[in-house]
């Protein structure tokens, strides 16, 4: 009987259960680590398709009677910006369009992941940004002119 009243009063008695507790919070931590991670992953490559895309969209804008004349291409910058801003207010990210130098269209996209499992430490959201170019070239049987 006296060895199981001295099993019974043991220091270390429920130190399994504080273990078990602990390990259980890193285990949820890292969980939610690897998904809030991989959604950031995914938000940023979203931004940067979209960038692609928009200025995709606005460099099939371009001066046509420099074009056909073979005098170059140039965008035509209103409707290239036009039509790139179009696409990205159309998208759900937003974003800003800008010509450098007359033929390349560069977009930058900004978004925002709203986090899962880390808002429990304090992380709420993260933001993600994309930026993407067109640049428009003349080419006659494959090569740039």
């Amino acid at each position: 009987m006296r060895a199981l009243v001295r099993f019974l009063r043991r220091p270390d008695r429920g130190s399994v259960t504080v273990w078990l507790a602990q390990a259980s919070f890193v285990m949820i931590v890292l969980v939610g680590l690897a998904v809030d991670l991989t959604g950031q992953v995914y938000a940023q490559q979203h931004a940067r398709d979209i960038a692609a895309q928009a200025a995709r969209a606005g460099g099939q804008h371009i001066l046509a009677p420099q074009a056909i004349r073979g005098l170059g291409v140039q965008a035509n910058a209103t409707q290239a910006v036009q039509a790139a801003q179009t696409y990205l207010n159309g998208s759900d990210v937003t974003g800003t369009v800008s010509i450098q130098g007359g033929t390349t269209l560069v977009v930058t996209t900004r978004d925002t992941y709203d986090t899962k499992f880390l808002s429990i430490v304090g992380l709420g959201s993260m933001t993600v940004s994309g930026r993407a170019e067109a640049r428009i070239v003349r080419s006659v049987g494959g090569v740039e002119q």
